[in-house]
């Protein structure tokens, strides 16, 4: 999909040497993952000629945000202060990341009152 969403819309063959660069993948294994994501609804297409021209039907965002979400409700039953604790106790955090989350979370504050 990053693929997809930094191209905008493209065949297989034109984001073939992204994934085979940084992938190793072969354009049997692309293919079939498309076809994947075209069934998921992620990936819509059309036939131009002999080609299918591929493009994004949703959002970086939206993917990133489900992804999480999942991860949350998986990992840490739906709450987000374990998550932010557990990075916060096993990352390293310098103070202009520290000022970044308290900005972050005076906004989210300021939003709910």
């Amino acid at each position: 999909m990053a693929e997809f969403w930094r191209i905008g819309e493209g065949t297989v063959k034109e984001i073939m040497p992204a994934l085979e660069g940084s992938q190793g993948w072969k354009i049997t294994t692309v293919q079939t993952l498309i076809n994947r994501l075209v069934q998921k609804n992620a990936l819509g297409r059309r036939k131009e000629g002999r080609e299918f021209i591929y493009q994004p039907l949703v959002a970086e965002s939206q993917v990133s945000h489900a992804a999480s979400r999942s991860l949350v409700d998986r990992m840490f039953g739906g709450k987000l202060a374990p998550l932010l604790a557990c990075f916060l106790d096993r990352e390293e955090c310098n103070a202009s990341e520290l000022a970044e989350l308290k900005k972050l979370l005076r906004e989210k504050e300021e939003q709910q009152s």
